[in-house]
């Protein structure tokens, strides 16, 4: 009876540290559409990731098209290479223009203009049941 009582006493202890310690997850009221727009266009021109691994998708992609060729990434690949670049500012002037915008979804442009050549990267975003979650965001260079 008492090795029960330990036992127990363990488990409800490593379950009170494991909450604890839990990062807090952002609630769907948070997760809007300006906030998942402005948190991904913080992390690609200034590269501060805070929240930006919670406005992607589960199921995200990302394109870019150089030249003939297509490249595509997902959101493990995304993450990891923002972490790489994190803190860095780009020299360059960002527009935002509304594509398209619904109560379900909406694709934003957003323009990234260096000193030779343009970014414009367009963004869509979905009202899942876990809030507002860029779902595709397409790259094209000018």
């Amino acid at each position: 009876m008492k090795t029960l009582k330990t036992i127990m006493l363990g488990l409800v202890l490593l379950v009170v540290c494991g909450v604890a310690k839990a990062n807090p997850i952002p609630e769907p009221e948070t997760l809007t559409k300006t906030y998942a727009v402005n948190t991904y266009i913080n992390a690609i021109t200034r590269g501060k990731l805070d929240g930006f691994s919670d406005v992607l998708d589960q199921s995200v992609k990302f394109s870019m098209l150089r030249g003939a060729e297509i490249l595509c990434f997902d959101k493990k690949q995304m993450v990891d290479f923002m972490k790489k670049v994190k803190n860095i500012q780009q020299a360059c002037t960002t527009s935002i223009h509304v594509v398209e915008s619904g109560n379900d979804v909406a694709v934003i442009r957003v323009d990234m203009k260096f000193e030779n050549f343009m970014r414009s990267n367009y963004v869509t975003v979905a009202n899942t049941p876990n809030g507002w979650k860029i779902t595709n965001v397409h790259s094209v260079f000018k």
